[in-house]
């Protein structure tokens, strides 16, 4: 066996035991499904975790109203396909108040739109686990997180009150008004998501492989424009130019990048020689947006 498979092989089994251990510990825990290639990942590992049963818990899906549009068919494809249960949740004061990343700034959109409405999901259906596809190489607050995380009351995550997983021991337990976030995928690189994405054959969204798309130039970024509800530039018209996306969100704020990578082996190659984060074409991570761990205290994913 090669060296990178018994990674591969051993990250597996580590995510693996960490979604058995979630069933096992907690009473409602949720996966948290934002359609994105870790989302795949996780939804392909938690069936062979309880295969040949089917997963133990329900998809929750905070649907800010921005998503591309192929990431809800996509979505709503891979549900009925699965016969998985799905909640897809949103603000809807947000929505009868015209929230929008142009109008109000992307700290309070996302705040409204994506943190707000997660607080408001796992306290109505009283989650007291979510499973998240966080990976500590996406952004440097992501790297204090523990692989089970705990989160106060409100939500509030304290990077100061996490505990200590000596020898991979977890602690589960949870003292009232406490819930918790889990991360199987956490020592996992977006390389190592994308090999195994080759290995296992699993199904990604479209929009991650190279096409022609329309687009216009923000800055240095190539923001895609999805419909009607794009607010251009005076004089501003869009290009088209052959593109995909290293991550995906609301597409006002997930940038493209040019590419020519239209499988997964090409874009593992891609993936390979780059040296930036996917979180560069992040626009809510932007040096004059709050930061991640900011977003991060206030309850964000």
């Amino acid at each position: 066996m090669s060296t990178e498979l018994e990674i591969l092989k051993s990250l597996e089994s580590e995510a693996i035991e960490i979604f058995r251990e979630t069933a096992a510990s907690f009473k409602n825990p949720v996966l948290l499904y934002s359609i994105g290639k870790d989302s795949s990942v996780l939804l392909h590992l938690a069936k062979k975790a309880f295969y040949p049963a089917p997963i133990p818990f329900k998809l929750l899906h905070i649907d800010s109203t921005w998503n591309f549009k192929e990431m809800i068919t996509f979505r709503d494809r891979i549900v009925a396909e699965g016969k998985f249960s799905l909640i897809a949740h949103s603000n809807q004061e947000g929505i009868d108040n015209g929230m929008n990343p142009f109008d109000f700034g992307i700290s309070e959109y996302i705040r409204v739109m994506n943190t707000v409405p997660l607080r408001e999901a796992l306290d109505l259906y009283e989650v007291d686990a979510a499973i998240g596809g966080s990976r500590r190489d996406e952004e440097k607050s992501r790297a204090k997180e523990r692989i089970l995380s705990v989160r106060e009351a409100g939500h509030r995550w304290d990077p100061r009150a996490q505990r200590p997983e000596l020898w991979r021991t977890h602690n589960a337990k949870l003292a009232p008004g406490q819930t918790m976030r889990v991360f199987p995928v956490s020592d996992w690189t977006e390389l190592d998501i994308w090999r195994y994405i080759a290995l296992e054959n699993i199904e990604v969204n479209p929009l991650y492989f190279s096409k022609v798309r329309p687009v216009v130039k923000r800055g240095k970024q190539l923001i895609m424009v999805d419909d009607e509800r794009y607010q251009l530039n005076d004089g501003e018209e869009p290009e088209m130019k052959e593109v995909r996306f290293r991550t995906l969100g609301c597409y006002p704020l997930t940038a493209a990048v040019e590419s020519t990578a239209t499988n997964v082996a090409e874009v593992v190659e891609e993936v390979f020689q780059v040296k930036l984060s996917e979180r560069a074409t992040r626009l809510i991570d932007g040096e004059n947006e709050d930061s991640m761990e900011k977003k991060k205290r206030e309850g964000y994913f």
